[in-house]
């Protein structure tokens, strides 16, 4: 199940996510998108879990978590 994980900090990477999502269950992919121009974060990904309930556990203790700042 791919989750959307908006306002961002520009500064954020994978690795960022990875850590703050890993402890809900194994991720398959997390993807930041990134300004073709510039490299730099757009201020949203997508994090993509295989496992359905891990996902939805993440996103329901997740949502509205201040991470870096925002």
């Amino acid at each position: 199940m791919k989750l959307f994980v908006g306002n961002l900090s520009f500064q954020t990477v994978e690795e960022d996510l990875r850590e703050l999502f890993g402890s809900f269950g194994d991720i398959d992919d997390i993807y930041v998108v990134e300004d073709r121009q510039t490299g730099r974060s757009r201020g949203f990904a997508f994090v993509s879990f295989a496992d359905k309930d891990a996902a939805e556990t993440a996103a329901k203790e997740l949502d509205g978590t201040d991470f870096m700042g925002r």
